[in-house]
């Protein structure tokens, strides 16, 4: 298998513009302006696109997206096993979770993945473990970030990208402030900016008169929470199938602890990659580095595997796990009522 796309075409400019539109979108009156001269199209030509691929279905949001550990939520990714025959309903009682925003059935005997994140108050741990008794799972795992290398998903909208191609990771969490004091005003700001925001000259209008300011004192306090790291970015979300994005994997390598470091970020250097993770291992799971791809194929996204096993990995002892079931996908919403409700009807506790 090779481990590179074919020598790619000129990108035209509304490929780019899909792709630019997943880096950041900036904080001005006319963002899309902006990123239209930065393509060559006009701001009526850049959002007759954006219009056009939301309509189609694959642009799911344009939305914030906040570091859920400089907020102070805690958060992990939980590798469960069930039988069989109780998968499908254990899957049902894990989506139910508010805190839980991705769940996939994949194919190991680790068969179900999913992520969950609590606010400050809640204890992690004992809502996966309240998970891990009502879903009737025979053994579940905390997986947490013990260091992250990279997260961003941008897809390329082109096809055109070698899968060895590189790129130094936008978000690594080495900015994070962990001591971060969460104001009224910061949570205000995210509950507006994890709004679905339009397609429209001025998308920030509509929260510059929720939050009483102005473009320029809107974009001044993102700038804070961005320095705190609370903040990454403002972007657009594609929806991987509806983008033809239909296969995913994840790769996980068992790498010694005295190497993670430096092949860590050279992983996390792949533009294929989208997330890059140091996690824990446990006697049944030796692997310490995540790194997850995307692609159009199943060959396409184990290709970019390969690539990197080429590149950085050559005889570490990896493992390729892919979705089989897609049971739960959505953005993670903060400071949701419907979690402390399930916290007082499961846990009898508020949170």
């Amino acid at each position: 298998m090779t481990a590179t796309a074919p020598t790619p075409a000129s990108v035209t400019p509304r490929e780019q513009l899909l792709n630019r539109i997943q880096r950041d979108i900036p904080i001005v009156q006319h963002p899309y302006r902006v990123i239209a001269e930065e393509v060559g199209l006009t701001e009526a030509e850049a959002l007759d696109i954006l219009r056009e691929v939301k309509a189609e279905g694959v642009l799911r949001q344009v939305s914030a997206i906040f570091d859920t550990r400089t907020l102070g939520y805690q958060s992990s990714l939980v590798a469960a096993e069930y039988d069989e025959d109780r998968l499908d309903a254990g899957a049902e009682i894990v989506s139910g979770h508010p805190g839980v925003s991705h769940n996939y059935k994949r194919n190991h005997s680790f068969n179900l993945w999913y992520t969950i994140a609590v606010p400050p108050e809640s204890d992690l741990e004992a809502h996966v473990m309240k998970l891990h008794e009502l879903s009737g799972a025979k053994v579940t795992r905390l997986m947490p970030t013990l260091h992250l290398f990279k997260i961003g998903v941008e897809f390329d909208m082109s096809g055109k990208e070698d899968w060895n191609a590189k790129a130094k990771p936008q978000y690594t969490g080495a900015d994070r402030n962990l001591g971060y004091q969460v104001t009224d005003l910061d949570r205000a700001f995210v509950l507006e900016f994890q709004k679905d925001l339009p397609v429209t000259e001025e998308p920030y209008a509509d929260a510059c008169a929720a939050l009483g300011l102005t473009i320029d004192e809107l974009a001044a306090h993102a700038g804070r929470m961005k320095a705190a790291g609370a903040l990454r970015r403002v972007s657009a979300v594609f929806r991987h199938q509806k983008a033809g994005f239909t296969f995913n994997a994840m790769g996980v390598w068992a790498v010694p602890q005295e190497d993670v470091a430096e092949v860590g970020r050279r992983m996390a250097e792949f533009k294929a990659v989208s997330h890059c993770y140091l996690r824990p291992t446990y006697p049944e799971w030796p692997y310490t580095i995540f790194t997850m791809v995307h692609g159009r194929s199943k060959e396409e996204a184990f290709g970019k595997i390969a690539a990197i096993e080429q590149e950085v990995a050559q005889g570490i002892d990896h493992a390729i796990l892919y979705s089989t079931k897609e049971y739960k996908k959505v953005r993670l919403e903060f400071y949701k009522p419907e979690f402390y409700q399930w916290a007082r009807e499961n846990l009898g506790t508020e949170a």
